[in-house]
């Protein structure tokens, strides 16, 4: 997860928890509401980063593979 991602995902997170303390404290149920959401959303934000990762590495895995099979190819037909 790139630290951008990772700082988005914390800032939304915070966010959310304080809007849910501050629901809490205040008996805003519709405030707690939208802290609790907030909170899904960064954990949300901090999956796809996740697979985003993921994704890069089999790319880059791929792309590995690929030469190297084209380099043990040449090397048969040298």
């Amino acid at each position: 997860m790139s630290m951008e991602d990772k700082i988005k995902a914390a800032a939304t997170n915070a966010e959310g928890k304080l809007k849910a303390a501050a629901g809490e404290l205040t008996g805003d149920n519709q405030l707690k509401a939208e802290g609790e959401a907030k909170q899904l959303q960064a954990e949300a934000m901090n999956v796809a980063a996740d697979l985003k990762d993921q994704a890069q590495n089999l790319v880059d895995n791929l792309k590995t593979a690929a030469k190297d099979a084209l380099d043990n190819v040449q090397k048969k037909l040298d």
